[in-house]
């Protein structure tokens, strides 16, 4: 199932998607499910984030004492951090002089940045910035610089070397000389990644405004690669990552590498010398450099005879470069060349990510020799970082710090934010290299007497342990399978937490790792611990899961605090003492205070409530609609639970209920004193409807649902009152609010209040009998949420039959790997790919060879990894065992049948692509195989060699800190949208990526969907060059933080190549089209309901640029897809058969168009009726065709009875024009225009003007909706965009009207 970041909730940014449990409301705000009838606007006039009046209100503390609070805490906040920047000159030795726009909030290490990355100072690192002769501090802001002003000189002063100085200016050389070499982000490496988006923009969508119009006539090659046309089998590989000329390496140097002779002895160093380096230049010279306190010189030593004395030419520079310079005339020339193109290149191809991301694929790259990669590898670099003193890192002490940042007004809150993701992106990277050295066999056990599966490690502060069964922790919860979903659910439990983010509660830094077949959680380790047993250390929970459990004040106030966003019920437990013990969590869940007074929270895996339908509880039923399915079905381990979000679903459906059901009854109480000729007084008793405590169904109240818009309300305020205490509302009333909140299962009875009591159906748990009854309804409530998953949610969801498969041969994989050497690891995974998808019928492992087999394999090496058995028994694998494995797996583990002998029959019975499933697995288990064609259905040779598994990446899981101000804005911005004020939803949009940038830095994915909506809404108002411009960076970010065939980056594609046809760019648009395609080809396959849409996009570019052939193929490619998904009756497929019926028009077959526009004009009158607007075009339509048909038909029986000499008219044929397929292509993408004539335009401005001074009147007064805001029509039939567009609501999913 594509999610695409558009469909997402207007709560919810880009990443959303994948990390649901992030939605829990921010920090210190409860989540929107609390008050789901109030929209969290982040202030509701535009006028309230006007930076120019500067008012504040006073701050707020962000604590979680009460539900509304998120809603005041950033409405009338000001930006304050917007300072105007200012212009310095910059004088560096060696240049012309030049100026430098600078802002007051940057720090002077910022300017170092710029001019190391500038391609006239790039070669220098070791240098201060001097203004008026006075040194200026290197993490001091520009504010703070006395005297530094608009028009401030600032001299660029060479400093004295040190080893650390010299260090860092070889590696940034190095990183100089690898600028535009891929192979980092190839190798996973330093948070590269890789972009393709230049290779078919050919580098000049920037300079839209300077190159020359494409005009609508000019000669382009529209042809598609023949394995992008619909219906085409073939599938190709290499496509995928194209080669980018610019990585044709340009060699400046043969080796740069560390000498020999290093370190230097110690007269040597009394002479300044810090190191030696080795270099061979292109013209095959080698020489021997030292590095001096002073700079870089040659010296007189070779590989076998050390002379550290200067050689000719004694040239000393302060800059590695500008000797190389000196001494190779093709380093010089290739340098320059190569640093032209560095610049050239869009900053977004450049900057690292926050987080790694791998590629499944890499072509065949040489291995060149690197000295700095080299010193990495095989010095203990843990976690190092150039600017921090001292060698390891207090991983916890950095991660709960930054957290106890004040965080009272919002520059408080951006610092906070920044310092957290930058620290927890720090983490996870240290936490993965960590793991992978821990599975590699290169870190010692803290237990290494111990069997090797319960072997625990520490590397560079942080913890680690694998996911095995340690000393039956989880035997009675499924034992090693338990023990390995474990850890994911903690690290669920963990993000929750830290959403909410109460001050005085503090959680592990945690990252789990799947690396090798392996789970692995990097822990960081509490102030203490390791000095200390569990037993005496744990003050509140449970360590043996519920026997004797204990707890605290001070842990039940804090996590008190947390329990109402969260939906957690405060509850008692008896221990094995059978004293009643209160928690306000699950047992699991630990409490220890560190040495450093901090009190942590551990053990997070049963944050939420269990999933009925896979925990069968002897003497439970399950409600109707869950045993009708066939629940519960018992599973491998007792820790499913329900996700965040589906709990969130729960709740919100529940509230819903819980308003229907008391406005039901108000209309009741209200129609029966209608009848009552006297008038009831206050105490009588409530008539016996009102009192009605049947829970009743979701559909209660549906017939009176006119009614019920005033009576929804009228519950709102009632509730409030009720709920503020103060006595004003009458006993009836609060009888109507008690017998809601009873039906719907409120722990309150004055107000809607649903929360779980995570430790119901936990083994071992036991209840004091005094909380009887309250167990009876909270194990109701769970069996009520059970159902409402079955029949509310998953009903929307589709099985994908190719994601069932490989997940399966992921679980199989992942113990499949686990007794494999690292010296058979490439044979290994090689045999396991031909075995899945391979059709050859008999693969054969190859074992390492013969020769190389060690004589001594008898003995046990004490170093295995962790758990391994025989190490070939992999090797006995073939395809038929496998294959009923995952036939297996997936019955087992997803009840589901695959009615198939093979891999083959499947992909024919599902209609499933292998290279589909080869991306898929290597995905999910981080494989890398080599870029080439494969083939899968030979019978005569297996599809993979070993040669062919090039690496096996880390799968990491981590937890995403949030920028909860930025995201708040974006949300408003959205609404603003929504109602049609796009220009202040433009300027709430651009203020959230502000901020985004100065949390998270420029590389992220909620940047990324900032991006996209910025784009659109230039778009909308018509400037097309900062449309292009935002939708470039969002479309090359996407490719970077993503993946370049992430889903996400697919759609990005396509919005982008809308925007270069609407700016003229018409070859452009079709190869970023034919990109998209391509993609998605490769991901989904041709049968996919996003295809229809992609293809009325390729379709309409290719009718506008008279291709009537190629464009009828994708059209009717279009046309099928839609029928197939929507039904031959759908709005969607009447749009299919207009544009088909168009091109038709175009070639003059209109017999053909109009077939087509009649069918159309069927569904339209069926579905929408004679009268409607799309029924009346398409009825003009078919006349204007008919006339063009009689029009030919005339002429050629002229042609016919007179021969040559027949007086012809020139015959009209409708070559479309560029302005009619751009108004077809905004329809089929979900923008729609509102022609506004200048009286409406000064209409709509006088009637803006009133609004916004209502605002200022009333701030909580409901806005009505803004009359222009145009509601999609369902099938989005074209508009006449005549006038310039003014304003549209933003736009639906593109494809998704209807």
């Amino acid at each position: 199932m594509v999610i695409k970041t558009d469909e997402l909730p207007a709560a919810a940014p880009a990443d959303s998607a994948r990390e649901p449990s992030s939605q829990a409301g921010g920090k210190g705000r409860p989540g929107s499910t609390e008050l789901p009838s109030v929209m969290l606007l982040n202030g509701d006039c535009p006028e309230s984030l006007k930076k120019e009046e500067g008012r504040t209100e006073p701050p707020q503390e962000n604590g979680l004492n009460e539900a509304e609070q998120g809603e005041e805490t950033t409405g009338q906040e000001v930006i304050v951090i917007q300072d105007t920047g200012f212009t310095v000159k910059i004088l560096a030795p060696g240049i012309e002089p030049f100026s430098l726009q600078v802002s007051p909030q940057e720090m002077v290490q910022e300017i170092h940045q710029v001019l190391m990355d500038r391609e006239d100072t790039c070669h220098r690192t070791c240098f201060s910035l001097h203004l008026d002769g006075n040194m200026l501090d290197h993490f001091s802001e520009l504010r703070s610089v006395e005297g530094l002003q608009e028009g401030s000189v600032l001299r660029v002063v060479e400093e004295p070397y040190t080893v650390r100085e010299a260090r860092i200016h070889v590696r940034h050389v190095r990183d100089l000389l690898k600028s535009l070499d891929p192979s980092d982000a190839f190798n996973g490496v330093d948070c590269n990644s890789l972009s393709f988006l230049s290779v078919f923009t050919d580098g000049d969508l920037g300079d839209s405004g300077k190159r020359k119009k494409g005009l609508e006539m000019d000669p382009i090659d529209c042809t598609p690669p023949e394995y992008i046309l619909p219906g085409s089998r073939e599938r190709p590989l290499c496509p995928l990552q194209p080669q980018n000329r610019d990585w044709k390496p340009l060699q400046c140097l043969k080796v740069l590498t560390m000498s020999g002779w290093n370190p230097p002895p110690g007269n040597r160093k009394m002479h300044g010398d810090l190191m030696y380096l080795f270099v061979i230049t292109a013209e095959d010279r080698q020489v021997s450099i030292t590095a001096s306190t002073r700079g870089f010189y040659l010296n007189q030593s070779t590989a076998y005879h050390f002379n550290p004395k200067p050689a000719s030419p004694r040239f000393l520079s302060h800059s590695l470069v500008e000797l190389l310079n000196q001494i190779s005339p093709t380093f010089k020339k290739n340098f320059a060349v190569l640093q032209k193109k560095r610049v050239q290149r869009h900053p977004f191809e450049r900057i690292a990510t926050p987080f790694q991301v791998y590629s499944w694929t890499a072509p065949q790259a040489e291995h060149a020799m690197d000295c700095v990669r080299a010193e990495d590898a095989y010095t203990s670099r843990l976690g190092y970082e150039e600017h921090i003193p001292g060698q390891t890192r207090d991983w916890n002490e950095e991660l709960q710090t930054t957290r106890e940042l004040p965080r009272k007004n919002l520059p408080e809150r951006l610092l906070r934010e920044r310092a957290i993701f930058k620290v927890h992106s720090d983490f996870t990277a240290a936490a993965t290299r960590g793991a992978m050295a821990v599975i590699d066999g290169n870190v010692m056990a803290i237990n290494p007497s111990e069997e090797t599966r319960m072997q625990m490690f520490i590397w560079n502060n942080i913890f680690f342990s694998l996911g095995f069964d340690v000393r039956d922790h989880y035997k009675d919860f499924g034992g090693d399978v338990a023990a390995y979903v474990a850890p994911a659910n903690d690290l669920n439990g963990v993000r929750t937490y830290n959403a909410v983010d109460v001050e005085g509660l503090y959680t592990l830094g945690t990252v789990v790792v799947d690396y090798r077949g392996y789970r692995v959680t990097a822990q960081s380790i509490i102030p203490g611990i390791l000095e200390r047993d569990q037993e005496q250390s744990v003050i509140y929970g449970s360590i043996d899961f519920g026997k004797t459990v204990v707890s605290h004040p001070r842990y039940l106030e804090l996590l008190e605090r947390t329990s109402r966003p969260l939906k957690i019920l405060r509850h008692r437990v008896l221990n094995d003492r059978d004293e009643e013990v209160e928690l306000c969590s699950s047992v699991e869940c630990k409490g220890i205070i560190g040495n450093d007074g901090r009190h942590y929270i551990l053990d997070l895996l049963r944050t939420f409530p269990p999933d009925l339908n896979f925990l069968p509880v002897p003497g439970e039923r399950l409600p109707e609609e869950c045993a009708r399915a066939g629940f519960p079905r018992a599973h491998r381990h007792k820790l499913c639970c329900l996700r965040q979000e589906l709990v969130d679903a729960f709740v919100e459906h529940r509230y819903l209920l819980f308003m229907k059901l008391a406005a039901l009854q108000l209309m009741q109480q209200k129609a029966s004193k209608m009848e009552s000729s006297t008038p009831l007084e206050n105490g009588s008793p409530p008539s016996p409807e009102s009192k009605s405590e049947d829970p009743v169904g979701p559909e209660a109240g549906s017939e009176e649902e006119g009614g019920n818009a005033s009576g929804l309300a009228k519950v709102k305020e009632l509730a409030e009152t009720i709920a503020s205490d103060d006595g004003t509302a009458d006993p009836r009333s609060r009888e109507v609010i008690r017998n809601a909140c009873k039906a719907v299962g409120s722990i309150s009875s004055t107000a809607f209040d649903v929360r779980f009591n995570p430790d119901i159906f936990s083994p071992g748990v036991r209840f004091p009998e005094s909380c009887q009854e309250e167990v009876r309804d909270q194990k109701q409530l769970l069996k009520d949420a059970a159902a409402f998953l079955l029949s509310c949610q998953i009903p929307g969801l589709k099985i994908g039959i190719g994601e069932l498969i490989t997940r399966s041969a992921k679980h199989i994989f992942k113990t499949y790997l686990q007794g494999v050497e690292l010296s058979g690891l490439s044979a290994a995974i090689s045999h396991f790919l031909n075995c899945f998808l391979s059709s050859y019928p008999n693969p054969v492992a190859h074992l390492p060879a013969d020769e190389l087999v060690s004589k001594k394999r008898n003995r046990r090496r004490r170093n295995r990894p962790p758990g391994a058995a025989d190490s070939t028994a992999w090797a006995v694998m073939t395809p038929q065992e496998l294959w009923k494995n995952i036939c297996q797996e997936a019955k087992n583990y997803f009840d589901f049948t695959l009615e198939c002998e093979s891999v083959d029959q499947a992909v024919e019975t599902y209609g499933l692509q292998k290279i589909t499933l080869l991306r898929e697995i290597s995905l999910k288990t981080g494989i890398q195989i080599l870029l080439k064609e494969y083939s899968f259905d030979s019978r005569h040779k297996p599809a993979f060699t070993e040669e062919d598994v090039l690496n096996i990446f880390p799968v990491v899981k981590h937890v995403n800190p949030k920028a909860s101000d930025a995201f708040h804005f974006f949300q408003s911005g959205q609404a603003k949208v929504q109602q049609g004020f796009l220009k202040e939803g433009c300027e709430l949009i651009n203020e959230a990526l502000n901020l985004f940038n100065n949390v998270y830095g420029a590389m992220h994915v909620e940047i990324c969907a900032c991006l996209r909506l910025l784009a659109r809404l230039h778009y909308i108002m018509g400037d097309y060059a900062e449309a292009l411009s935002n939708q470039q960076k969002a479309v090359l970010m996407s490719e970077r933080v993503m993946g370049i065939e992430h889903p996400n980056t697919i759609q990005e594609y396509m919005h982008l190549a809308l925007y270069c046809f609407a700016s003229s760019q018409l070859s452009t648009a079709l190869s970023l089209l034919y990109r998209a395609r391509y993609l998605t080809l490769l991901v989904f396959g041709e049968d996919h309901p996003e295809m229809a849409l992609l293809d009325n996009n390729i379709g309409l570019v290719l009718h506008g640029v008279m291709e009537y052939d190629l464009s009828l193929r994708f059209l009717e490619n279009a046309l099928a897809v839609s029928t197939k998904y929507h039904g031959p009756k759908s709005l969607k497929v009447a749009l299919s058969h207009h544009l088909v019926a168009r091109v038709y028009e175009s070639k003059a077959e209109f017999r053909s168009a109009l077939q087509h526009e009649k069918d159309g004009y069927t569904i339209y009158k069926t579905q929408l009726g004679e009268d409607h607007e799309k029924t009346k075009e398409s009825s003009e339509y078919l006349k204007c065709l008919t006339q063009q048909a009689v029009a030919l038909q005339r002429t050629m029986n002229e042609i016919y009875r007179n021969g040559p000499s027949a007086n012809i008219p020139p015959l009209k044929f409708t070559a479309p024009s560029m302005a009619s397929v751009l108004e077809q292509l905004n329809v089929i993408n979900g923008i729609l225009f509102i022609p506004l004539s200048q009286k409406d335009l000064e209409n709509l401005k006088a009637e803006v003007a009133r609004r916004h001074q209502l605002q200022e009147a009333s701030r909580n007064r409901d806005k009505a909706e803004e009359p222009t805001a145009a509601e999609p029509e369902p099938a989005g039939a074209p508009e006449d965009a005549a006038a310039q567009p003014q304003a549209a609501k933003d736009p639906p999913p593109p494809g998704l009207q209807g």
